[in-house]
């Protein structure tokens, strides 16, 4: 067996946050919890004691919590956490009040500036206090059009202080994708911003937010957050306020925080929509408190003294993530823009400067770093860098291995993997476990992760769904205007009855990790043999000449033929010999059913807001099907690249 890429040292487990919650469960239920393995079954086969215990550990805070932990636990949907409990999202975040970093922001190169915790405290005070005058009330929805910027974090927490629901969209996306997702929730209050910056390049975005604004009838006030020191003209945006006005006669004073039930609604999160309008995503504020909690500050190993980064936008579920971070009294460190300017070093200036001891990004991009030849390990310091985040798809062993050996040697790598639909992750880091190539290390505390085959039964070392057969508290309060709970119902638990179906195709390894290989509903089916993605990619991706590949299958003659995609490197024309090198290789590392039957050169690939390449808006492209909603794409145009093509039409 070959050896693991990182093994934790001895004081770096005992330190853990992981071994002192071990030691507080064992003392406190009696019970002899001696590594993580039997932590995870405890939190399963005792639900109700190891989410108090997270509760006591983590210190969250409410004004009461009742007698009852959880009623229902056997239904999913269904089950009921905490239900006498009252408390509030803000409250738990705002513990901290001193003059260390809450929040530092860098814009690119044009903006950098930093935020204090009493700071912090005080404009989401006046912030509060301002939509309180207005009228803003428990269960009003409140919506974002703004950059990653420590505002979007005041406004989030301003809004929740008073029980409003937030919801929110980046700059960059145009104004169909973001009525489609606003327009559903109705929001009475809109913040957004006149700009963002951009590869060097401002945008300005004021006249797509009046726009906006004119398309939401429900809007009675749009409140405008400037970015950068540009004069800003209101334009015609009805009932539009610059922020400074908009808070201008409150001062900071203790903030009154709404005391609500543990499942009432904190944030509305979108699905990509790139099948459909985008479902609207309905999380508590108990829901996203536990789970990050557990996250973050188990799983995560992040203290009070950490400075925590993550690479995202306010339209990706990752950035609901970072937001809770503040929670542990945790420095959160914001970038918006491009991380390849000025230079692809960016963010690891960033680290460096700021002492960054997690850095969160997104698979693709240390792909994009190793396809760029960059070794961060040779230009840069890193050494506060104790952990090296991965998500968004699938971390590929090479992904693993360029970690390693560009960036840190001794980093804690972890890749996770969860979603949008749970506002959190199914498996992830364990801090006590070594890393294994090409493995995501364990399945998160509290959630009964399990490998279903297409009957039901539950498999080891052998690829199958992801299923979850026990609630959890983030699973998500319903979908926003499903009065009957039947989308719901239909988005997760209609293949296995009581079992959360999370559509990733998957598999247990040996060591009890997970690999994952694609989405289940872009699992390729040729001859009825299911084969997923990412083991394709794995491989394309190796090949010098290739920048980036998307795989579908396409019906043809009775079954599904394999079709490859690829985006060469610049230059470069697709030959005869390099298609057989592409699929040579394909063949030599997985099998002749992965060997793609055609390959076809293209420009770009479509893809999400949140960098997600769209497998699924491809296939139906390709079959001449409409596509639902070509705005929730980043790059929307790149879907011409594939309609019609002459190679597929024999």
């Amino acid at each position: 067996m070959s050896n693991p890429l990182w093994q934790p040292t001895q004081d770096q487990i005992r330190q853990s946050n992981m071994v002192a919650f071990m030691a507080q469960v064992t003392e406190r239920w009696g019970l002899d919890v001696h590594d993580t393995d039997a932590l995870h079954a405890f939190s399963i086969e005792s639900r109700e004691k190891f989410w108090q215990s997270v509760r006591d550990f983590t210190q969250i805070q409410a004004k009461t919590w009742g007698e009852t932990v959880l009623v229902d636990g056997d239904k999913m949907p269904g089950a009921k956490w905490f239900p006498e409990a009252k408390l509030n999202f803000a409250e738990n975040m705002l513990g901290r009040r001193d003059d260390a970093d809450a929040m530092v922001f860098w814009g690119e190169d044009k903006v950098k500036r930093r935020l204090s915790f009493l700071e912090v405290h005080e404009k989401v005070s006046v912030l509060a206090q301002a939509l309180r005058d207005l009228g803003v009330e428990p269960g009003d929805r409140i919506g974002g059009y703004l950059p990653n910027a420590p505002e979007t974090i005041v406004a989030m927490l301003a809004a929740s202080s008073l029980g409003a629901v937030w919801s929110s969209c980046s700059p960059d996306f145009g104004v169909t994708g973001v009525l489609d997702r606003l327009g559903q929730i109705e929001p009475r209050v809109m913040f957004v911003t006149d700009g963002y910056h951009y590869n060097g390049k401002r945008h300005n975005s004021l006249a797509k937010a009046t726009e906006i604004a004119a398309g939401l009838p429900s809007v009675e006030k749009v409140v405008i957050i400037p970015y950068g020191d540009q004069p800003v003209k209101l334009g015609a945006a009805e009932g539009a306020v610059l922020y400074d006005d908009f808070v201008q006669g409150f001062g900071p004073a203790e903030i009154d925080f709404a005391q609500l039930p543990f499942d009432h609604p904190l944030y509305i999160l979108f699905s990509s929509g790139t099948t459909g309008a985008p479902k609207c995503i309905v999380h508590s504020q108990g829901g996203a408190l536990f789970k990050h909690a557990s996250e973050q500050v188990l799983h995560c190993d992040i203290k009070s003294n950490d400075r925590v980064f993550f690479f995202t936008t306010c339209g990706w579920m990752m950035w609901n993530w970072l937001a809770s971070v503040m929670a542990t009294g945790a420095t959160l460190l914001l970038y918006d823009g491009s991380p390849f300017y000025p230079s692809p070093a960016v963010l690891f200036d960033y680290a460096d400067a700021e002492g960054m001891t997690l850095f969160g990004t997104s698979a693709k991009f240390i792909d994009a770093l190793s396809k760029a030849a960059q070794e961060p390990a040779k230009t840069h310091d890193l050494s506060t860098l104790k952990m090296f985040c991965s998500t968004g798809s699938p971390l590929a062993p090479e992904g693993f291995d360029y970690v390693y050996e560009k960036i840190k040697k001794d980093v804690h790598l972890v890749s996770f993997s969860g979603g949008t639909d749970i506002m959190g992750c199914f498996c992830g880091g364990d801090p006590t476990k070594p890393v294994w190539r090409g493995e995501i290390q364990a399945p998160m505390l509290g959630v009964a992760v399990d490998v279903f085959d297409e009957n039901g039964a539950s498999i080891r070392e052998a690829k199958g769904d992801l299923v979850c057969t026990k609630a959890f508290p983030s699973m998500p309060v319903g979908f926003w205007g499903d009065d009957d709970g039947s989308r719901y119902h239909a988005a997760y638990f209609e293949i296995f009855p009581n079992v959360w179906t999370h559509g990733d195709y998957v598999e247990i390894t040996d060591h009890g990790g997970m690999i994952i290989y694609g989405r289940s509903d872009a699992t390729l089916n040729p001859g009825g043999v299911r084969i997923g993605t990412a083991e394709i990619y794995r491989q394309v991706e190796k090949l010098d000449e290739v920048n980036e590949g998307i795989v579908i299958g396409q019906e043809w003659g009775n079954d599904v033929r394999v079709v490859l995609f690829v985006v060469l490197k610049e230059g470069l024309e697709l030959t005869d010999a390099l298609i057989k090198k592409i699929k040579d290789q394909v063949r030599a590392n997985c099998t002749p059913r992965h060997v793609p039957e055609i390959v076809i050169q293209v420009a770009d690939i479509p893809r999400t807001k949140s960098g997600k390449i769209t497998e699924l808006a491809v296939r139906d492209i390709v079959h001449g099907r409409k596509i639902k909603n070509a705005e929730a794409l980043a790059n929307p145009e790149a879907l011409d690249l594939y309609r019609d093509l002459e190679a597929l039409r024999s």
